[in-house]
């Protein structure tokens, strides 16, 4: 398993080993112990989802409030996704920039998003199905949305006529989300960070 960070602090790349013969094959898919060592904590999972999306379709961009937040690890068990991460952390470095992650059911890699990061993908193929596992529960009063097609952040979505939700067709651009104070703070995501390496309770 190979664990690399990407671009925008705090998310990071899963590269799996795979052990294949004429049976099939077998993977770690997830280690907590070696995503513990190079994040500088362990995930705490609290919930697991499963997404299943026709070819075109884009979800995101989500987030959640910080604290608690939610972090997410994400790999694509069938077909292929093209994975966004985008740092909406106000004051961060890399603010309003994102990354692109090809998450597929062939190299079947991961993504780990630390808490604050905005997260949203495009199904490339139907029937592409994303595992998710996250550090806290789903709660509606504090999950927020950008608008993923918002000309600010000029995301590279592979599809010609992106299919949305009525949710995510209706969510704030990332500045009206700046100005309702929607968005996170950069410092106020590391600190809570730093509680987790730390051990601190952080909520």
């Amino acid at each position: 398993m190979k664990i690399r960070p990407l671009s925008i602090d705090g998310a990071w790349e899963i590269t799996p080993q795979q052990h294949g013969d004429p049976r099939g094959l077998f993977m770690e898919w997830y280690r907590f112990d070696r995503l513990a060592a190079a994040v500088g904590h362990p995930l705490r999972l609290a919930q697991a989802n499963l997404s299943v999306s026709a070819r075109g379709v884009v979800r995101g961009i989500h987030f959640a409030d910080v604290p608690p937040g939610q972090a997410k690890y994400v790999t694509c068990v069938r077909g292929v996704v093209i994975d966004m991460v985008v740092d909406i952390r106000v004051g961060s470095p890399t603010f309003g920039q994102w990354e692109a992650i090809r998450l597929d059911d062939t190299d079947r890699r991961a993504v780990y998003l630390g808490e604050g990061l905005g997260h949203g993908f495009c199904a490339v193929t139907d029937d592409a199905t994303l595992s998710y596992l996250c550090s806290t529960t789903y709660n509606p009063p504090a999950e927020h949305t950008v608008h993923p097609l918002d000309p600010q952040l000029a995301i590279d979505w592979p599809a010609d006529a992106p299919v949305l939700s009525a949710r995510d067709a209706a969510a704030p651009s990332l500045a009206q989300a700046r100005e309702a104070g929607l968005l996170p703070d950069y410092h106020s995501c590391r600190s809570f960070m730093s509680s987790l390496t730390a051990g601190a309770t952080p909520y």
